[in-house]
C-alpha cells in the first residue's frame, strides 16, 4: 500500500516508524514548515521531519493546503493518507487525493473530545478510561466514522504527557492493523456513537492554578497541563512554574496548617498558603492541602520544592495568589 504520512510532533513518530517498520509504502512525508525554539528562537524541523530524513524519506513542509502542494500530492499514486497530530485542516480537494482517503490517528475515544487536546481535556476531567480511535477524516472537527479503537486505564495521577507517550506507542500499534485491514479489505469504517464532548487547545491561562479549588480539582489541572502548556502561579509578583503535586502525607497533619486543623488526618492551610511541614511542602486549596514537588521559580532553573523552600523561608509567609 502507498501511503503519505503527515504529521507534526513527537507523538507521531512512533507512528511513522511503525509504519516503515511494516512495510507500507511510504511516498512522502507531510508536515509543518521549520519553527522557532529555545530562547533564541532556532528554525528547527518538526520532530517527524527529523525522524522522516533519518528514515531517508522525502519530506513536504507546509502549514496549508496550496494548489502546489495540492499538485505534488496528486502525483504520488496515493493509495491512503495515514494523519496524526498534523496540525493543520484538510481540505476537501485534499482529502480526495488518495484512493482510500485519510485515516486519522486520534487520542481519544470519539466521540469523546473531539478537539486538538483531547489527552489533556480527559486527565483535567478525571475521565477512568482514555485510548485511541482511527477514523476516516472528513470536513467536520473529527466526525468522521470509526475504523478501529483501543482502549486503557487513565490512572488518576498520571499527566498528559504521560498518558500521550503511551498511546503514541499503542495507538501507532491501532494505526499499522487499520491500514493494514483496509488493503487486504477486511476493515470498514462505521459512523461514530455516543455522547460528544469537544478538547480546545489548552493555552497558558488555562494553566493558571486557582488554589481555592477543591484538591482534587487542582492535581488534575495541573496534571492536564504538563509538560505543555506548564502549571503556574504567581508569587510575589513573579510567575512561579509548578510540576505535578501529591496528596499530604497523612502524618503531617498535626504540625500543618493554621491551628493544626485537619481532614481525616491530612493537614488543611488556607488557600495558596506554603507550609513546610517535615520534609513535605504543603500548599492549601479548597479542601486538603498538596505537597509539592518540583517548582521553577522566575529566573531559575527547576528544583525540588525542599530546596527551593528552604531558601524562601526567610521572606516570611508565603502564599500562591
Amino acid at each position: 500500500m502507498r501511503i503519505l504520512f503527515a504529521g507534526t510532533p513527537a507523538v507521531a513518530v512512533p507512528s511513522l516508524r511503525a509504519l516503515v517498520d511494516a512495510g507500507f509504502d511510504v511516498a512522502a512525508v507531510l508536515t509543518r514548515v521549520d519553527a522557532p525554539v529555545g530562547r533564541r528562537k532556532v528554525l528547527t524541523p518538526s520532530p517527524v521531519a527529523a525522524a522522516a530524513e533519518e528514515l531517508g524519506l522525502p519530506v513536504l513542509k507546509a502549514n496549508r493546503f496550496t494548489p502546489d502542494l495540492l499538485a505534488q500530492l496528486g502525483t504520488l499514486g496515493l493509495d491512503a493518507a495515514a494523519i496524526v497530530a498534523y496540525g493543520g485542516i484538510v481540505p476537501p480537494a485534499g482529502l480526495a487525493v488518495p484512493r482510500h482517503g485519510w485515516i486519522n490517528l486520534h487520542f481519544s475515544v470519539l466521540p469523546a473530545w473531539r478537539g486538538a487536546a483531547p489527552v489533556q481535556h480527559a486527565v483535567l476531567a478525571g475521565d477512568d478510561i482514555t485510548g485511541a480511535t482511527t477514523f476516516l477524516l472528513e470536513e467536520g472537527l473529527d466526525t468522521g466514522p470509526v475504523f478501529g479503537v483501543m482502549t486503557e486505564t487513565l490512572e488518576p495521577g498520571a499527566t498528559s504527557g504521560e498518558v500521550l507517550d503511551r498511546l503514541s506507542s499503542s495507538g501507532a500499534v491501532l494505526l499499522v492493523q487499520t491500514l493494514s485491514g483496509l488493503d487486504a479489505g477486511r476493515v470498514a469504517a462505521t459512523p461514530q456513537t455516543g455522547e460528544v464532548s469537544f478538547a480546545p487547545k489548552l493555552g497558558i491561562d488555562d494553566a493558571r492554578i486557582d488554589w481555592s479549588q477543591p484538591a482534587v480539582a487542582v492535581r488534575r489541572r495541573i496534571n492536564a497541563v504538563t509538560p505543555e502548556p506548564g502549571a503556574w502561579s504567581m508569587l510575589d509578583g513573579q510567575r512561579v512554574k509548578l510540576g505535578p503535586v501529591t496528596p499530604a502525607a497523612e502524618d503531617g497533619g498535626e504540625e500543618g496548617g493554621e491551628d493544626g486543623r485537619t481532614d481525616g488526618g491530612r493537614p488543611v492551610i488556607p488557600p495558596g498558603r506554603i507550609d513546610v511541614v517535615g520534609r513535605q511542602v504543603l500548599v492549601g486549596t479548597g479542601t486538603e492541602a498538596l505537597a509539592l514537588g518540583d517548582l521553577q521559580p522566575a529566573g531559575k532553573k527547576m528544583m525540588k520544592a525542599l530546596d527551593w523552600a528552604r531558601g524562601a523561608a526567610t521572606r516570611g509567609e508565603l502564599v500562591f495568589e
